[in-house]
């Protein structure tokens, strides 16, 4: 069959944008795209492998057949009153549906914003999501083209259909005449239909995922007859897996698993490590789940082509060469998800170490590890196979059990997002041990784990922290190569995701929060047998921001009844949280103790590494800890068996008090925000606030992007940001009640005298040029200028300090009450979206970094959190006895500034500096407004896979 691309070259008005792939409800992957011309041998095809029921129904009478009339009308769109979509595996439709705009009698016409909509999906494809994926695609075209409401009619029998619209969300109307049901819905998007739209995403990823990891049949594509090659090491590992015993909760006992090799080279009845050998896939008699790829990347596309054929679900592509290379990889890196996705498959990779699944029902080591590890609760993702050899050696060093890991390599299709999916309806996963060094998606990865972490903790290390660079071959939008680390930062506290600095601390984090029950809050009892050990535990608190007692010391000569009885005293006051016990070994007092240099006797019983006793009191005292809901953690010196010892009783040991405490900071942190957002859930809003004109500031920013100097900077580098003047800056701020105090030009003595008289005394004189805006240190100010006199000799300075007062730009303002200057900012992330920020003034923001960010919209309570999150916010509420300023009134320009971004996407940039707060109400002295012609928000769109 012919391509449509191939088919219709000289079809300049074909919409390639509408193209999209889709995950369906059964994990598997389609491809939407428009229907052209070329298309009408697939379309014959289709229609003669649908049932003559439904023909029926799409039809309303029987209809075995399409005429070529009929066939040419399906096939023929002009893409803007006539549309028709297909779904598409295996370069076959299995779906179509199509709308034509209609005037309000119903007649088809050119300039109507009503259209019907008919859709048709083979019998054997009913049930998998297609239709609803469907009408999410037609529903973003037809608004493009300026259609708002669709219209349908269904016979009554046809409920699926029926079930398929009324299901999608949209404000709806139904109506029943002369046998049929007519329904009329609007498709402007609802809260209830985004709803729907994401929740069938996550169905779909989640499912995509688990059929990965789930397989009943593997085949490893390149095994070598040299036991020292990948593919060879491959098929040894993934037998180990295999061949564990298993009852299975999916399908009989009596099921076989397999697992198939294939050589292109191999002699007829070849075997490696007991396995036949296969020339093709194509020659392996039964289905085929998963496929791992370990061939050159050469031989890759014919691999992926037959695998297709062959009715492969999924591919874990180990082959290295891609977009690692360079920009040629990076195009056969695309070609190789594109291939694969129109045959309806997922891709692990390219250059991916591999899939791990312990599941005891199903087990999977599709990987290069030579073991399975221990079953147990954490998921383990990384974009590394280094990191990800470490993080699997390190949970096996200690002792912590992995439900499944993924190591993805350039994460060209299967991404981190599809496996917090997954981990999110995975009973056996309890905590989320993510490495990350890049973002595909991160408004979408900060939307899934927010919902994740709700339920089970997210702890990230994210790689390039202060470089920025982007690791070769990781696909990502060019919007999200840039993304600075506050950003992130902000990304990563919004959504409840804790962030640590090294493979380290993320086990340490994982491992407490995996064994013990979140603290109540951060009072921290210290008890142990170390008086120095307390104190270091102590300062170590003190550092993280707990609030830790002070420390409850043993002495050397504690013994374990001494531990148990301070532990229960510590377990059972209610004004402690979490307990952190401290241990040395016993230190000998005998003169042999000494001998050889040595401080303990290598050959007295009683002066081993630990002591057992000890060991038996914090076990029994970890029993109590969860029965009261606190944490109880080791952090220990120089004791090799103590942590083994409590291992069976999941009492996390450090050997450093500083990792102790860094994780229970993490774990009382993670704490705070679940509480936080479970009030938030109750209690958090966006205000209504008065004073807010939406459609007075989008017409002021249509008519901005509509002058000649914007059309100008849209051909600039960099992009169409555009700043607006003062005066419209201050007009657009004001229709959502963010009053600028008003400047006037003051380019000689007599303008600043009158510009004086008009506002009244007293006033400031500063410099506007944007060399000298908020540079204070420069002389470029004069404030609290009472009178005329002082106004004159000002000017007379600053005209012969700045170059002259034209080029100084120079403006009168009166003055504002005195106050704490901070500085409120709203910017625009592409990959991210607008992101409120916050900060005082000057040194504090600008040398220190202290600023606070929330993403947009904002709520009461994030904003309330946003001022007191910089560490100098004890100057907003009365440091060293100085007067309180009015916080209500920061707040609610805050909550201004984001209601206004969130509004009016073609702001692209909103900068209040300063803004001067008063114990009584605020003043904005300064503002800069820059816009731009934004692209749509995907997210809210219609369902689609990322085409990087």
């Amino acid at each position: 069959m012919e391509d449509p691309a191939v088919a219709n070259p000289a079809q300049p008005d074909y919409p390639q944008h509408w193209e999209a792939d889709v995950l369906l409800r059964d994990g598997g992957t389609a491809r939407i795209r428009p229907i052209t011309p070329g298309d009408a041998g697939r379309l014959v095809e289709f229609y003669e492998q649908v049932s003559d029921q439904s023909k029926y129904f799409r039809f309303f009478a029987p209809y075995p057949r399409l005429s070529d009339k009929d066939v040419r009308r399906f096939t023929h769109h002009d893409f803007v009153n006539r549309v028709g979509l297909a779904v598409v595996v295996r370069d076959h439709f299995i779906a179509t549906v199509r709308y034509d705009r209609i005037d309000a009698e119903g007649r088809p016409s050119e300039h109507g914003t009503d259209a019907e909509v008919a859709f048709l999906v083979q019998d054997a494809h009913q049930g998998r999501g297609v239709a609803s994926a469907l009408l999410e695609h037609i529903a973003a075209v037809a608004q493009e083209r300026g259609i708002r409401r669709f219209q349908a009619e269904v016979l009554p029998e046809n409920r699926k259909m029926v079930k398929v619209f009324t299901d999608a969300g949209y404000t709806q109307r139904r109506s029943f005449a002369d046998g049929v049901v007519h329904l009329e819905f609007d498709l402007e998007q609802t809260d209830r239909s985004l709803a729907v739209m994401r929740a069938r995403e996550h169905r779909a990823e989640a499912r995509s995922v688990q059929r990965l990891l789930t397989p009943r049949s593997v085949a490893v594509i390149g095994v070598s007859r040299n036991p020292q090659t990948v593919g060879r090491a491959l098929l040894r590992d993934l037998l180990g897996s295999f061949d564990t015993e298993f009852e299975s909760r999916y399908e009989p006992k009596d099921a076989p698993r397999a697992v198939y090799a294939v050589n292109r080279s191999a002699p007829p009845g070849t075997e490696l490590d007991g396995v036949p050998v296969h020339r093709s896939i194509l020659d392996i008699p039964g289905p085929v789940d998963l496929a791992v790829i370990a061939v050159p990347e050469g031989a890759v596309p014919a691999a992926v082509a037959e695998c297709g054929a062959h009715g492969v679900q999924g591919l874990v592509v180990v082959t290295a060469g891609y977009a690692e290379t360079g920009p040629e990889g990076r195009d056969r890196q695309r070609a190789l998800v594109r291939q694969a996705r129109a045959a309806g498959m997922r891709v692990i990779g390219p250059n991916a170490f591999g899939l791990i699944n312990t599941d005891p029902d199903r087990p999977l080591n599709a990987s290069l590890a030579p073991h399975l590890p221990d079953r147990g609760g954490f998921g383990i993702f990384c974009q590394s196979g280094a990191i990800g050899v470490a993080l699997l050696e390190s949970a096996h060093r200690r002792g912590l059990g992995v439900s499944s890991f993924a190591s993805v390599g350039n994460r060209s299709d299967v991404s981190g997002n599809d496996f917090l999916q997954y981990w999110a309806e995975d009973e056996a996963t309890e905590v989320v041990l993510l490495y990350l060094e890049s973002f595909g998606n991160p408004r979408k990865f900060t939307r899934i784990a927010r919902r994740l972490a709700a339920a089970k903790p997210v702890v990230v290390v994210k790689g390039a922290r202060h470089t920025g660079s982007l690791p070769p071959g990781h696909a990502v939008p060019a919007t999200a190569t840039g993304l600075r680390d506050a950003t992130v930062d902000a990304l990563f506290e919004q959504a409840g995701v804790t962030r640590v600095a090294t493979i380290t601390e993320l086990f340490d984090t994982g491992e407490l929060l995996a064994q013990q029950p979140l603290p109540p809050g951060d009072r921290v009892a210290v008890v142990g047998n170390s008086d120095s050990l307390g104190l270091l535990t102590y300062d170590a608190c003190l550092s993280a921001g707990l609030r830790p007692r002070t420390p409850v010391d043993l002495t050397t000569a504690a013994t374990g009844e001494n531990f148990r009885i301070a532990l229960d005293v510590a377990l059972g006051d209610p004004a402690v949280d979490a307990v952190i016990a401290v241990a040395i070994p016993p230190i000998g007092t005998s003169a042999h103790a000494f001998m050889g240099g040595r401080l303990t006797g290598p050959d007295d019983p009683e002066m081993g590494s630990d002591d057992p006793e000890i060991a038996t009191a914090l076990l029994e005292a970890g029993e109590r800890a969860r029965e009261r809901g606190k944490p109880l953690v080791l952090a220990h010196l120089a004791l090799t068996d103590l942590p083994s010892r409590l291992r069976p009783g999941g009492i996390p040991a450090y050997a450093a008090p500083e990792r102790a405490v860094r994780a229970l900071a993490h774990a009382v942190h993670y704490a705070q925000w679940r509480r936080r957002t479970a009030e938030a859930e109750e209690t958090a809003r966006v205000p209504e606030l008065d004073r807010i004109d939406e459609p007075g500031a989008r017409t002021l920013v249509e008519a901005a992007l509509s002058t000649r100097a914007a059309t100008a900077a849209r051909t600039q580098p960099g992009g169409a940001r555009i700043t607006l003047a003062d005066a419209e800056a201050q007009q657009l701020l004001a229709r959502y009640g963010i009053d600028v105090s008003p400047t006037l030009p003051a380019p000689d003595e007599e303008e600043a005298v009158r510009a004086a008289g008009r506002l009244g005394y007293p006033v400031a004189l500063k410099a506007t040029a944007p060399h000298l805006r908020h540079r204070p240190d420069l002389g470029s100010v004069r404030l609290d200028l009472t009178g005329e006199p002082g106004l004159r000799r000002a000017h007379r300075e600053l005209d012969a300090l700045l170059g002259g007062a034209a080029e100084a730009r120079l403006v009168v303002q009166r003055m504002a009450p005195r106050g704490v200057d901070t500085v409120i900012g709203a910017t625009v992330d592409p990959a991210v979206g607008a992101i409120l920020s916050f900060g005082l003034a000057g040194a504090p923001a600008e040398l220190l970094g202290d600023v606070a960010h929330r993403l947009v919209p904002a709520t009461d309570q994030e904003v309330a959190g946003l001022i007191r999150e910089v560490r100098a916010a004890p100057l907003l509420f009365g440091w060293r006895g100085a007067e309180a300023v009015d916080t209500d009134a920061l707040e609610e320009l805050l909550l201004r500034v984001s209601q206004l971004v969130d509004d009016v996407p073609e702001i692209a940039s909103v900068d209040l500096e300063p803004v001067v707060v008063a114990p009584h109400g605020l003043a904005i002295l300064g503002a800069r407004v820059r816009i731009a012609p934004l692209p749509v928000r995907s997210d809210l769109g219609p369902r689609a896979m990322s085409t990087l």
